[in-house]
């Protein structure tokens, strides 16, 4: 049957050309753009998919500046630190010098003085200049900021981490549950017909934590006088001596802790001379102090002496309690921390658990050391501790030289959890981000990259049905007109 009103094989022709022209169009837009989707009717759960990779890309990525710029923040700190530790340590050398009071004279310890003076004066500089970026590092900018501590109960607080999550601020309450205590010995060496003396000759040796001593005292020789004997070394035993009802001698660790031991030996057969257990007065020879046992918000807390250190998720901190405080038990202190640190930002997501929070405490002179031994500011001329404080150079170097060394403790202990957390944080943090960011775009590249080889393969057969289709129409349009030779 023979129409031409309707070419219905033209029809057919148009719209496959039409087909194959679409099709082409699509080959050329993805190979010019290198993108499979540029538009959501391309591929409607395949945009969902990327976008969404897309923006955890952007956000991991991100996080990866993030921590690379945080390692520069602890580099910048750190290595003022560093300058601090070197000046401190040398400040230490002109201290142990001026103990040389035989050798050296009033002036060159005056001198001396003056070099420990300006070391002082340019820690103090360098914790109060240091900063990046216009941010201050080490003159307690960053430290945490807390209120209601009450200095008969705890003392030499450091907060190195606070998480606050969603609250604005993390309320603290320590509790004792064990408490610390010195090793004690009790000697008894009573003289019935003179209870204040000795009745017999004795040699023994008394041991502690920094060192050991023998002492030698013949009969009669009053207690008083053993009492003054080991005091007069107690610095260099770690055990100070005090006399008992006139009738016996208490000896005690001078610090809290495990760590501290009071061990006494005799070396003859002095008569009636004995060291027993202060509590239950059985026969002993050694005694060691315990270190506190206490809950930090509920948390088990490490105890050290009367120190007390807590490392959560949460919070970390470092605590010291004073000798009341820490032996009394069941008695909540509590204290509130309101803020400050330094947050770093260490994943892709806005959220307490992708947040790091740290603390840098301030390093200036009247900060380095503790309530204790004293503070660094208190080593410069006029100080309490300075060298040439008195008429004791000896003794003012002793003092000085312990501030020096809970300096020296301190700054190095900062530099070391700057440094454990950039390494066991922010690089570890660094490198499995890195990893995600190349795993994330290899995911979103199969979705939404344009596979060359497969699109030029393509574009061939969308040219070659082009060029067919063109051709199928002009015959479609040309059959039409072979009515005429039915007219004749």
């Amino acid at each position: 049957m023979t129409r031409i009103n309707t070419n219905v094989s033209s029809m057919i022709a148009q719209r496959n050309l039409a087909g194959a022209n679409d099709d082409l169009a699509v080959r050329l837009q993805r190979l010019s753009t290198g993108l499979k989707i540029n538009r959501g009717a391309d591929d409607p759960a395949g945009l969902i998919v990327s976008e969404r990779l897309r923006t955890e890309i952007s956000g991991v990525s991100q996080a990866v500046d993030n921590i690379e710029r945080a390692s520069n923040v602890i580099a910048t700190a750190e290595s003022s630190l560093s300058e601090i530790g070197a000046l401190l340590i040398s400040m230490k050398s002109l201290i142990i010098e001026s103990a040389n009071t035989g050798a050296f004279s009033e002036e060159e310890i005056e001198a001396n003085q003056l070099q420990i003076d300006s070391a002082i004066d340019s820690i103090t500089r360098i914790a109060n200049t240091t900063s990046f970026a216009g941010l201050k590092l080490l003159n307690g900018s960053l430290d945490y900021i807390n209120q209601g501590l009450i200095a008969s109960q705890i003392t030499d607080l450091r907060v190195t981490g606070v998480n606050f999550g969603t609250n604005a601020t993390m309320p603290v309450t320590v509790e004792v549950l064990n408490s610390a205590e010195t090793a004690a010995l009790f000697l008894s060496a009573s003289n019935p017909a003179a209870p204040t003396t000795l009745l017999s000759s004795v040699t023994f040796s008394v041991a502690g934590v920094n060192g050991v001593e023998v002492f030698e005292f013949v009969s009669g020789t009053s207690l008083s006088s053993v009492v003054f004997g080991i005091n007069t070394v107690s610095d260099a035993l770690g055990v100070s001596a005090s006399l008992v009802n006139t009738s016996g001698i208490q000896l005690n660790s001078t610090a809290f802790g495990s760590d501290s031991f009071v061990a006494v030996k005799k070396l003859d057969d002095g008569a009636s001379f004995n060291s027993v257990d202060a509590l239950n007065g059985t026969v002993v020879n050694r005694d060691e102090g315990a270190d506190v046992l206490a809950l930090v918000n509920g948390n088990l807390a490490l105890g050290d002496g009367m120190d007390v250190t807590l490392r959560t998720t949460t919070l970390s901190l470092e605590l010291s309690l004073t000798s009341a405080a820490a032996q009394t038990l069941n008695a909540p202190y509590n204290f509130t921390i309101t803020g400050g640190g330094a947050t770093y930002q260490i994943g892709p997501t806005v959220n307490t658990q992708q947040q790091i929070g740290f603390g840098i405490q301030s390093v200036t002179a009247n900060n380095l050391g503790n309530s204790i031994a004293g503070f660094l500011s208190s080593v410069k001329s006029g100080g309490d501790n300075s060298l040439v404080k008195g008429s004791d150079p000896a003794e003012q170097a002793r003092k000085a030289s312990l501030v020096l060394d809970e300096s020296i403790d301190q700054v190095s202990i900062l530099r070391g959890r700057l440094g454990a957390f950039e390494r066991n944080t922010l690089q570890t943090t660094l490198r499995s981000s890195q990893i995600a960011v190349e795993n994330l775009t290899a995911a979103e590249s199969i979705i939404r990259d344009t596979d060359f080889a497969d699109e030029t393969a393509k574009l061939t057969r969308a040219q070659i049905l082009q060029q067919a289709g063109t051709s199928t129409l002009a015959i479609a349009n040309s059959t039409a007109s072979s009515v005429l030779a039915l007219l004749g």
